[in-house]
């Protein structure tokens, strides 16, 4: 096959960091080339290069034999690459029509609408996108909005479609009904560049180009290769996920679970229903794990439960005390540990620094005041400690968040949550953006908690994660529990159903 887009000696600086450095990369027409690496491993800095985002300030970019430079991506949209990216790019207001035209090189002053909802249309009939183009984008569920960026890229006539974590927030049918889709682009003609770090979609893609520290270590065929050597390519070490699980029935089941939720009900600020009805229980040794796409009401559950909001109606049991519509001091104080799915935004102050940040909500405990003040003394010792027992890179406890890596960053929240958290942990994504490695402690930390006797509540968009950790997996929809499995017994696509709204009637 002949070459469609290439990257020749790419190299891409930024201050104080090399993100590529002398990349060679080759797409070839019709395939799907997956670009696999740790978080920070280059892989975005490569793609936005090869999109118009970036510019190199080493190598060059080749499309169809010849050399091109890109100012913006939208001379990459010109000559035929579209991106869909992880976060998107659309206005809510607007209709997926108007989403798709506003801004393409044919929309001139006036809207041709009525020529783009013909083409739309017949893009949706293609690809067998079940999409209704009049809707506003607001109103649509988040795997929805994901084909409007892919039909968007379509609509401008793209040769090659980067894809950004795709599979991200989408259903285990809907992943499927994607990769379903790419094939048929792939017969049409059209080279998929796919960003994953999902091991059953890279061994699905035609070949595989592993980048760690900016450096390209190899691109391999997934036909020569096993998960675990492309795992060793990434990571330079073997990376085990496995955990040690004790599913004995030893447990007092006479005893009460430390936490009860009954009935819990929450609308938004737009009056819709994030929490319809939730019922939950969580016994000490206990992790319960929470499935669901992105968006369905797993951020207004933890939320609800750590006494961050609350909700309208139903109740929240911890310990044998009724606690909803406590502030959430309380919850705090009787035990209560809160990894938000944000960690920038909801779990830690960026220009804070480690120490600061490892005593956030806590700063007038007796372990850190000397009086009416605090001791720094004291406060730098336990940081300092933490910083060595969760294995945190960094120069000194006196250096900003925002200078620590994600994985890092994740780290001094465990580190906080866990040691000031006694009696229940609520994990919403612990792992979301992290390096195998660090996804390797993350997990072993959990288990640990398990152990000493913690109830814990895991959600992750990973359903490896949750079968692998969890001793029962519910199911979250549109706000509400449609089911609760064990994960030693149930399968993928029965987690996919339930996702999907469907009911399996169990309590939890």
């Amino acid at each position: 096959m002949s070459t469609l887009l290439k990257a020749v000696n790419l190299t891409k600086r930024f201050p104080g960091v090399i993100a590529n450095e002398d990349v060679n990369f080759e797409l070839k027409p019709g395939e799907v080339h997956c670009l696999f690496g740790e978080n920070g491993a280059g892989k975005s800095t490569l793609s936005s290069c090869l999109f118009g985002f970036y510019q190199p300030e080493g190598g060059h970019i080749e499309f169809n034999g010849k050399p091109v430079a890109f100012r913006s991506p939208r001379d990459a949209i010109h000559i035929g690459i579209g991106m869909v990216h992880q976060h998107f790019v659309l206005v809510s207001e607007f209709t997926v029509l108007e989403n798709i035209v506003v801004g393409t090189h044919e929309a001139g002053w006036k809207l041709q609408m009525q020529e783009a909802r013909a083409r739309v249309e017949e893009l949706c009939r293609e690809y067998e996108i079940d999409l209704d183009i009049d809707a506003n984008v607001r109103d649509l569920a988040v795997g929805q909005q994901q084909w409007v960026e892919m039909l968007k890229a379509l609509y401008l006539d793209a040769r090659v479609l980067i894809l950004d974590e795709p599979t991200a927030v989408l259903t285990p049918e809907e992943s499927r009904k994607l990769f379903r889709i790419i094939d048929h682009m792939c017969e049409l003609g059209l080279s998929i560049l796919l960003i994953s770090h999902k091991m059953v979609e890279v061994m699905r893609s035609d070949r595989v180009t592993v980048l760690r520290k900016g450096k390209v270590v190899g691109t391999v065929k997934p036909s020569d290769v096993t998960p675990d050597e492309l795992t060793r390519m990434m990571v330079g070490r073997d990376v085990d996920l496995r955990v040690a699980r004790d599913r004995s029935d030893d447990r007092d089941r006479t005893e009460p679970p430390v936490l009860i939720v009954e009935n819990l009900v929450y609308r938004d600020g737009r009056g819709k229903l994030a929490l319809d009805d939730v019922s939950l229980a969580i016994r000490k040794g206990e992790i319960l794990g929470l499935a669901g796409v992105s968006g369905n009401g797993q951020k207004e559950l933890f939320e609800s439960l750590s006494g961050v909001l609350i909700p309208d109606s139903g109740s929240i049991i911890l310990g044998g005390e009724q606690i909803k519509g406590l502030p959430s001091r309380h919850y705090m104080d009787r035990g209560v540990g809160l990894v938000p799915d944000d960690r920038f935004r909801e779990g830690l102050i960026p220009e804070f620094n480690i120490r600061e940040n490892m005593i956030l909500g806590w700063q007038r405990h007796d372990d850190y005041t000397k009086g009416p003040f605090l001791d720094h003394k004291q406060i730098g010792t336990i940081a300092d400690g933490l910083i060595d027992e969760f294995q945190i890179t960094t120069p000194s406890g006196l250096t900003p968040v925002n200078h620590l890596s994600g994985g890092n960053a994740q780290k001094v929240i465990l580190a906080r949550e866990f040691v000031h958290s006694r009696k229940l942990l609520l994990a919403n994504q612990p792992t979301r953006g992290l390096d195998l490695g660090v996804i390797e402690y993350v997990y072993k930390q959990i288990i640990v908690k398990r152990d000493e006797g913690y109830a814990v509540l895991l959600a992750s968009e990973e359903l490896e994660d949750l079968l692998n950790l969890s001793d029962r997996i519910a199911v979250i929809s549109s706000g509400r529990i449609t089911g609760v499995v064990d994960p030693q017994s149930t399968t993928i696509e029965e987690i996919g159903l339930l996702m999907a709204g469907g009911q399996q009637g169990v309590a939890a």
